[in-house]
Parts: structure tokens; C-alpha cells; sequence
């Protein structure tokens, strides 16, 4: 987990819920690996350092030691004796390792982009790092700039991430529509249009709707399109061309891929010809294109794409209709209100008239392809992951450069390349690396001439794509993990985890899995088998968080109340994947039911283990009889509440049924009814002071 510094009980959740399932499973007879470590590279320990001073690895280091002592204090079962942090040095040599295994394949890649900026944190972030146009972490607005970037090239088993989805049947159907929609599979054309007056230069757009083409009256390019730079540099004015291009970079990148921006656009004066109908039609820089999904430029038909539609009635550029629905009549393009965007049949499209859509994508695509024109493809939304950080806490990526050689890696002897001690962070945009001369100044390896490393470091997500493979063996010095071992104890059977993961962690992790199998080291395609996402912890109707000033400390509960009435109440309070609202005096109701068990046990307590059950034989009365079946019902539904269904509200439930029970059935034997607290002894009630008994860890 994040080392950030104290856990709440918002954390605590994840963790109990995990600690109940291995501690089921191990009464159960199973050998149960249930381990911890620490995501400890990152952005907070590095911006705490711009701050106040304090070394990244200090404040990680305390922040590790005092959360291990919360955990240890609630008595989470973990594995302490694997525990490591993605810092340690014997660590991310293997993340190290891994990346030149990637370049080697093709996997690992350099190329300048168009890259999502955080000016507050000063780095770059992946696709999936944006929430709602600003940093995932601290919510600044984002920005757009251009940077040469390391990428891995996720797409390269687009395919196989999603259709594997449907193998997933132990994840909750949330996450995998969250999965499938990011990466987002197209099914459509790529189509050239070529520039009215110079053959040379052309555009290609892709469409998942080329029966409509014959309505495309205009082009519209991403700002970040390479062609807008040329475009500019022959407009009649230069500056303002780029300017109006960049004022558009800048804005939400959400907004502008939702559509949900208000639209605007600016005609650059040229012209392309629309390749089925040979007329010309103006090309456009439009805000709601990106100049990085699909090819960064869109065949617009206005009257049958309703963000097309409304960027043509904006500035009163043509709509032709080329599609008629087939039980309505055919639009009016000067009355219509919306786009008409339902398959139909085709009308004023030429030969293809009087089609099916369906009959006329075909038939366009042969055709196009035939001409030389296009062909039919496939389009995704994901895109490659750009890995990059311009920041100190994080793995230094292996890589040398060398004016003789080019990039060359780092030899695997030479591993890790370590982080040099710094004292200086200024938070300014280029990598802190970048600073250290010692660090900078390079042998290469191939021709031994004078070179230069790689001063950015791997984003931290790269650190925790294949954390649990060296949990099963993380004090391996020859390799990242024995396959033996990972194939023992690998995939992981059951994994909790917030939903916020979903097309982040969980998705890097599944395309880390495909890389560790394609180079050889395990025979799985799938790093986790069941998959259950827990609900937030609100308190005072807000998820807990530090900023928000409403966190609950678990040492303050664990004081008052004891581990074990902490614990339950986490487990009874709703069901795992639900919100929770903490409140105070539902803890309070945990830590007396603990006490009615405690008195229960007490005053069986010189009866109990004296006599075998098996030794009643049949001679027990209707009471006995009924307290026993209960007791096994209870066992049944426990044992299937937790290990089939992860329901550990109704688990608690039905032990609370029993508890019920046996003092009902208490009162009518010999021994009498169990006290109640205000007629138990000081020394035995339910004192403040009174600590419930810990689970071992």
C-alpha cells in the first residue's frame, strides 16, 4: 500500500476484509500467502520534500514504520517476513531488468509527444492519471505539452485485454465495462482525403461510418495534429493560426474527448477532397477532436453525427443527408434539430445508393481498399502507456545515450542503477536527475566513448504491475521471481481493492502478466482470479481523507475499544462492496456485543472442554438438540457467507443469531442464566479500560 503516512480506518476496511479471507482459509486447511509491502515511490513523498526539506526516503521510511504499526496492532495475519518496499533498491532492479526485456521486444519505445501535464506536481500523467481534466492525485487543471516520452506499447495486446475480459467471471461487472470501454475496440475504415491542390499531402481520418461519406462536407483536425504546424507555417498569419491551435490544447482534455466543451473551431483556409464524391471540402481545426485518438482527424457528416451537427449549425457550414431510416421519412437538413445517426439506407451516395448501412460499409470499404483509397481497420481508445516522470522518487529508467550508438541499454551487471542522494528539490519541470552530474555522466557500453543516462524515472504504476509475483519469492538476488515459486502460489485466488483502479493498476497488472508470460516466466495469462471491490468509508457523508479533515485514526478506536470490536464492526457494518458511514456509536455496539460473548464464555468457562460432544451420544434433550442444530447451521451459513459470497455482514449476523440463542438456552439448564453486565464485577465487565483479545498476526 501508499506509504502517505497514517492509515485511517477508511484503509482498514481493505485490509480486514483481506485478513478475514486468509484467516478463513487457513482454518480451513489451506496454505494461505497473505502478504504486505509498500508503493513507496511517488509524488507525495517528493512534493513533501519541496516543502519542508525532508528527504523522500526519510518521510517514506517513518511513514512505513508507523503504518506497520497500525496494521500490526489490529492483528493483520500478513507475512511480515516478505514484506518489502518498491524503493528498495533490490527491488526495482528488477523493474529495471523487466523494461530492457521490453525494449529488447519492441515493448518499450521513445517517441515525442503530446503529453498530459500537471503544472502544480510538474509531471507528466498517463491517459488514465486525468480525472475530469485534472491531475488524478491533486486535481489541478491539466495541461498539453510536447515532450520526448518513454512509452510501453500496451496496444499491442488491446485485443487480448479485452476479449479476456469475458474469461474474468470473479470480477464485478463494473469494473470490467469500465475496462472494456477504456480500451475502447472500433470496428471501421481509414479513409484518405487529399488536399485539393497538392496530391502529395493528404489526411486520414478513420470512421466506423463510412456508408455516410457521401455526407462528410467538411474535415476537422485535432489541434495536436502534425498537420496543423505545417498548415500554420503557409497560412497568411503564422502566429495567430498557432495560437488559436494552442488556446484549444489547453483546454479540459476530458471535456474535449466527452464532447461535453462548448465547440469551436476555426477554418484554416485549405481544402481537401472527399475521396467518393471529388468535391472539395473545408478543413477545420476543431477543440472537440483529439489530435491523438483515432488519426487525429475526423470526416465530419453533420446530419448524421450530432457533435458534428452541432458544430456545422454553429457556423453554418452544409448538412446532406445520405441516410433515411427506414420507417421515416427522409430529414430535412434545413429544419432538422438533431442528427438522423440510425443505420438506414443509403440515398444520394452515388453508386451506393439504395444500400443497407451495413451493405454499403462493406461494399465502400472494397472499394476504397480497390482504389487505394483506404481499407477497413480496427481503432482503439487505449493508448500506449506513457511511463515517463520528469521527477527524482522513482526507478531511473535503464537507458544510455550515446552519440555514436544511440539509445543504448544499461547491461544487466550494471543493475540497478541506483538513485543518487540529492538534497535539492526545486519542483521545477525538468527531472531533479538532470542535476546530478555524477548521475548524468555515462560509459557506453557499447563503444566505451563518453554518454549520458536517462534522467526520467518510471511512472509509479510500473512498480505496482507486478508486486505480487515477488511476494512469493522477494528475496530472490538472481532473478525477479522463480517461476516455480509464482506458479505455486500464482494467480492470485482472491484480491481486494478500491474500484479507483479499475483502468489504472488493475489493467496495467493484466497487461504486465501477458509480458512476464510471453518472455517465459509464468504459464497464466491472468493475474487475479476473483477480484472484489470494496465501498468507501464516509464520514459525515464525505470519503475520508486527509484534506477533508474528517478521518478517524484506528489507534484512538483501538484504545477505547480494542482490535477485535474494531474488526467486527468493519465486517457488520454493510455489506464489503457498499459505502459505509462511520459512525461512533456503531463500534460502541460491536464492543458490547464482544462483551455478552466474553460474559457467554465466562460462565461456561468450567464446563467447557471437559466433556467431548460425541460423547452425548443420543441422550440429549429437545433444547440441547435444537442449540446444536443451530450451532451447525450457523457454521453453514458462516462458511458460506465468507468463502463463497464475501458477505461478511450476514456472516456476523448469524453469529449474533446464535449468541442470541445459547443465552436463551442458557437459562434453562443448571448453570442459569448468563449475567448481565451490570451484574458482572468491575474486574470483569465491560470496564473502558477492558481490551478485547487480539487476533494473533
Amino acid at each position: 500500500d501508499l506509504p502517505s503516512g497514517h492509515a485511517h480506518v477508511g484503509h482498514v476496511r481493505n485490509y480486514i476484509i483481506g485478513d478475514v479471507m486468509a484467516r478463513m482459509k487457513r482454518m480451513r486447511g489451506f496454505n494461505v500467502l497473505h502478504p504486505f509491502g509498500w508503493d513507496a515511490f511517488g509524488l507525495p513523498a517528493e512534493n513533501a520534500a519541496i516543502k519542508n526539506g525532508i528527504h523522500p526516503e526519510v518521510s517514506t521510511r517513518d511513514n512505513i514504520a508507523h503504518m506497520k504499526g497500525q496494521l500490526q496492532r489490529l492483528g493483520i495475519s500478513y507475512a511480515w517476513e516478505r514484506e518489502f518496499a518498491t524503493c528498495d533498491p533490490e527491488y526495482y532492479k528488477w523493474n529495471q531488468w523487466l523494461f530492457i526485456r521490453m525494449f529488447e521486444k519492441g515493448l518499450a519505445y521513445r517517441r515525442k509527444s503530446s503529453v498530459n501535464w500537471c503544472p502544480k506536481d510538474n509531471t507528466v500523467l498517463a491517459n488514465e492519471q486525468v480525472v475530469d481534466g485534472g491531475c488524478w492525485r491533486c486535481g489541478t487543471a491539466v495541461e498539453t505539452r510536447d515532450l520526448e516520452q518513454w512509452f510501453f506499447r500496451i496496444t499491442a495486446y488491446a485485443d487480448e485485454l479485452l476479449d479476456a475480459t469475458a474469461t474474468l467471471t470473479g470480477w464485478p461487472d463494473k469494473v470490467l465495462t469500465m475496462q472494456r470501454n477504456w480500451i475502447g475496440r472500433s470496428e471501421g475504415a481509414r479513409v484518405t482525403f487529399p488536399f485539393e491542390h497538392d496530391s502529395a499531402a493528404a489526411i486520414d481520418v478513420f470512421t466506423t461510418r463510412i456508408d455516410t461519406i457521401f455526407g462528410a462536407t467538411f474535415v476537422l483536425l485535432g489541434p495536436e495534429h502534425p498537420l496543423v504546424a505545417t498548415l500554420a507555417a503557409t497560412s497568411p498569419d503564422p502566429a495567430a493560426f498557432t495560437r488559436q491551435a494552442q488556446a484549444f490544447r489547453a483546454q479540459d482534455r476530458a471535456a474535449r474527448m466527452s464532447g461535453e466543451i462548448e465547440k469551436d473551431g476555426f477554418d484554416t483556409g485549405f481544402r481537401a477532397i472527399n475521396p467518393f464524391t471529388h468535391q472539395p471540402v473545408p478543413v477545420w481545426v476543431a477543440n472537440f477532436v483529439l489530435g491523438d485518438y483515432g488519426t487525429g482527424a475526423v470526416m465530419a457528416v453533420p446530419a448524421h453525427d450530432q457533435r458534428d451537427f452541432e458544430f456545422a449549425r454553429k457556423f453554418n457550414l452544409p448538412i446532406k443527408v445520405v441516410i433515411v431510416p427506414d420507417d421515416a421519412p427522409a430529414p430535412d437538413p434545413a429544419t432538422m434539430t438533431t442528427a438522423a445517426d440510425a443505420y438506414g439506407k443509403t440515398v444520394d451516395s452515388g453508386a451506393f445508393s439504395g444500400l443497407t448501412s451495413e451493405d454499403a460499409q462493406r461494399r465502400m470499404i472494397a472499394e476504397a481498399k480497390a482504389r487505394g483509397i483506404g481499407e477497413g481497420t480496427v481503432q482503439y481508445r487505449l493508448k500506449d502507456w506513457g511511463i515517463s516522470r520528469q521527477r527524482y522518487w522513482g526507478t531511473p529508467i535503464p537507458m544510455i545515450y550515446c552519440e555514436k550508438d544511440g539509445i543504448v541499454p544499461v547491461p544487466d551487471a550494471d543493475l540497478p542503477v541506483e538513485l543518487p542522494r540529492i538534497a535539492q528539490f526545486t519542483g521545477r519541470g525538468d527531472s531533479p536527475l538532470a542535476q546530478v552530474a555524477d548521475f548524468i555522466n555515462a560509459t557506453c557500453p557499447t563503444c566505451g566513448g563518453p554518454a549520458r543516462r536517462e534522467t526520467d524515472t518510471m511512472d509509479t504504476f510500473v512498480d505496482s504491475s507486478w508486486y505480487f509475483y515477488r511476494f512469493a519469492d522477494p528475496r530472490n538476488q538472481s532473478q525477479a521471481f522463480d517461476p516455480a515459486k509464482v506458479k505455486y502460489w500464482l494467480p492470485v485466488d482472491f484480491y481486494s481493492g478500491g474500484v479507483e483502479h479499475a483502468i489504472l493498476h488493475l489493467i496495467y497488472s493484466r497487461f504486465f502478466a501477458r509480458v512476464f508470460r510471453d518472455i517465459g516466466m509464468v504459464t497464466h495469462d491472468e493475474p487475479f482470479t476473483q477480484l472484489l471491490t470494496q465501498g468507501m468509508v464516509l464520514k459525515d457523508g464525505a470519503v475520508m481523507s486527509k484534506s477533508k479533515g474528517n478521518v478517524v485514526d484506528p489507534d484512538t478506536m483501538l484504545q477505547k475499544f480494542g482490535a477485535d470490536a474494531l474488526r467486527l464492526y468493519v465486517m457488520f457494518v454493510a455489506p464489503p462492496e457498499k459505502e459505509v458511514e462511520w459512525t461512533d456509536s456503531g463500534l460502541e455496539g460491536s464492543y458490547r456485543f464482544l462483551a455478552r460473548v466474553w460474559r457467554l464464555v465466562e460462565h461456561w468457562a468450567a464446563h467447557l472442554g471437559t466433556t467431548s460432544p460425541d460423547a452425548l451420544g443420543v441422550d440429549v434433550n429437545a433444547a440441547e438438540k435444537a442449540i446444536r442444530r443451530k450451532t451447525h447451521d450457523t457454521i453453514r451459513r458462516v462458511t458460506g457467507d465468507i468463502e463463497q459470497r464475501q458477505q461478511l455482514n450476514t456472516a456476523v449476523s448469524a453469529m449474533m443469531e446464535l449468541v442470541n440463542d445459547l443465552y436463551a438456552f442458557s437459562e434453562g439448564t443448571k448453570t442459569g442464566a448468563v449475567r448481565r453486565a451490570e451484574d458482572v464485577p468491575a474486574s470483569t465487565a465491560e470496564r473502558p479500560d477492558r481490551k478485547s483479545t487480539r487476533l494473533n498476526s
